[in-house]
C-alpha cells in the first residue's frame, strides 16, 4: 500500500509496522554502539590496549557491511519485513551467546556474528520506507526512523558505560538479547504471520549478487557510494573513540562518558524533530554543508579543548551536525536505483560500514601512537572538504 501523497505514516494503516521496525532498529543501533564506552573496560579485563580492544567495533562493522551484499537481494526476493524479522531473531541468539565470551578473541568473533545478523535490519527498513513513501516526503519520514535509531544509539552508549561501572558488561548483552527477541516476536505476530511470502524473482542468489554489482555501472550509484565510504570513515571512526577521549583526557568514568555521549544522540533527536523545518529552510545541499561544518568544529573542540564543558557541548553539536549530513545521504540512497531499492540501500550500508571499519582501524592506530587529537583534526578538515563535494554533487541529482 504505497504512499503517494500522505506526508508520513502517522495516520496510515502501516503505522504499527513502522513502529515495530523502529523497535528492531532501536535494538540494532544499541548493539552497534554498546561497545564504544566499553573499550577501556574490555582492555583492562583482557589485558589489552583500548586500540586492540577496538577490534570488537571493527569486527561488527566489517560483517555488517559485507553481509549487505546478501541481505539486499534477500529483501527484494523474499520480502523486506520477513528478512528484518529473521535478522532480529538471529541477533537475539547471538547476543545470548556473547554473554559467555571468555576471551577478547571470542568476543571479537561474537561481535562479527552480531554485525552479520544486525545487517538485515536498518538498511532494509529504510528500503521498506522507500517503497511506501513518495520522495517528496521521504526525508521527513526517514527522520522518524532516525529517531528510533538515534534513541538506540543513545541507549547503547549510556547503557554500555552504566553496566561496566555497576553490574558488568555481560549484562548489556543479556538485555539486548531480550530486546531483539521481543522485536522479532512482535513483528512476526503483527505484520508477517498469515501474509503471503513475496514472489521470488526466479533467479539464483548468485544472479542477485551479480545484479547488485551491476548497479555499480550507474554513475549516480558510484558517486553515492564514493562519498558514503568517506563519510563512514571520517564520522563513525571518530565517534567510536569519543568516549575513550572523554575517559582518558578528562578522567570521566565509563558510565559518565556514556552519559555524555547521550548528548550526541540528543543532537540527532533534535534534528529528527526539526527535519521538516530545516529541510524547508536550508534544502538538502544546505543540510549537508551546515551539518558537516558543525560536525567538524565539534570534533576539533573535542581534540584540543583543555576543559570538560566545551567537550560536553561538542558531543551534542557533533550529533546534530552528523545527522543533518547523514540523513541527506540516506534519502539520496533510497532514490539512487528505485528499480532495485532494497539492493541499492543495502549496498549503500555496505559501503558506509566498510568506511567505518577503515576509520576505526586508522584512528585506533593513531590512538596507540598517542596521536588521537591529530587524528580527530584530520577527520574534521576532511569532513569539510567532503561536504563541499557532496553539495556540488547533489545539484543536478535531485529528483524533480
Amino acid at each position: 500500500m504505497p504512499l503517494s501523497s500522505t506526508p508520513d505514516l502517522k495516520h496510515h494503516p502501516l503505522n504499527k509496522t513502522f513502529r515495530l521496525i523502529g523497535l528492531a532498529a532501536f535494538a540494532s543501533m544499541a548493539s552497534m554502539r554498546i561497545c564504544d564506552p566499553l573499550l577501556v573496560t574490555l582492555a583492562d579485563e583482557f589485558a589489552r590496549t583500548p586500540g586492540q580492544a577496538s577490534r570488537v567495533i571493527a569486527a561488527f562493522a566489517i560483517a555488517y557491511g559485507v553481509l549487505q551484499l546478501i541481505y539486499g537481494p534477500l529483501g527484494d526476493r523474499f520480502g523486506k519485513l520477513r528478512v528484518i524479522c529473521a535478522a532480529a531473531a538471529a541477533c537475539s541468539l547471538v547476543c545470548a551467546v556473547t554473554v559467555f565470551a571468555t576471551s577478547l578473541e571470542m568476543l571479537v568473533w561474537c561481535r562479527a556474528a552480531m554485525g552479520a545478523a544486525a545487517a538485515g535490519i536498518i538498511p532494509l527498513s529504510m528500503a521498506w520506507l522507500g517503497d511506501q513513501v513518495a520522495y517528496e516526503q521521504r526525508q521527513e519520514t526517514l527522520a522518524r526512523l532516525l529517531g528510533a535509531t538515534v534513541t538506540g544509539m543513545m541507549f547503547g552508549q549510556w547503557f554500555g558505560g552504566f553496566v561496566a561501572a555497576t553490574v558488568g558488561w555481560r549484562v548489556a548483552f543479556m538485555v539486548l538479547a531480550v530486546g531483539f527477541g521481543l522485536a522479532a516476536a512482535l513483528l512476526w505476530r503483527n505484520a508477517i504471520a498469515g501474509t503471503a511470502p513475496v514472489a521470488g524473482s526466479g533467479g539464483s542468489m548468485l544472479d542477485s549478487v551479480r545484479a547488485t554489482l551491476g548497479l555499480l555501472r550507474l554513475p549516480r550509484v558510484r558517486w553515492m557510494l564514493a562519498v558514503t565510504l568517506f563519510e563512514g570513515g571520517l564520522t563513525y571512526g571518530a565517534l567510536a573513540f569519543m568516549p575513550t577521549r572523554l575517559i582518558q583526557t578528562f578522567g570521566l568514568s565509563p558510565a559518565s562518558a556514556g552519559a555524555a555521549m547521550v548528548l550526541y544522540g540528543l543532537g540527532g533527536l533534535l534534528y529528527s524533530r526539526l527535519a521538516r523545518r530545516l529541510l524547508g529552510a536550508m534544502g538538502e545541499t544546505g543540510l549537508a554543508l551546515g551539518g558537516g561544518a558543525m560536525f567538524a568544529v565539534s570534533l576539533l573542540t573535542l581534540a584540543w579543548t583543555p576543559r570538560l564543558e566545551p567537550a560536553i557541548v561538542s558531543c551534542f553539536t557533533a550529533g546534530l551536525g552528523f545527522y543533518m549530513l547523514h540523513n541527506t545521504l540516506q534519502t539520496q540512497a533510497t532514490q539512487m536505483a528505485p528499480q532495485s531499492r532494497g539492493t541499492a540501500v543495502t549496498l549503500f550500508a555496505c559501503t558506509l560500514f566498510m568506511g567505518q571499519t577503515l576509520g576505526v582501524l586508522a584512528i585506533s592506530a593513531a590512538y596507540d601512537l598517542a596521536a588521537l587529537p591529530l587524528a580527530f583534526s584530520v577527520a574534521a578538515v576532511s569532513v569539510v572538504a567532503l561536504c563541499g563535494l557532496i553539495s556540488r554533487g547533489l545539484r543536478g541529482r535531485l529528483p524533480n
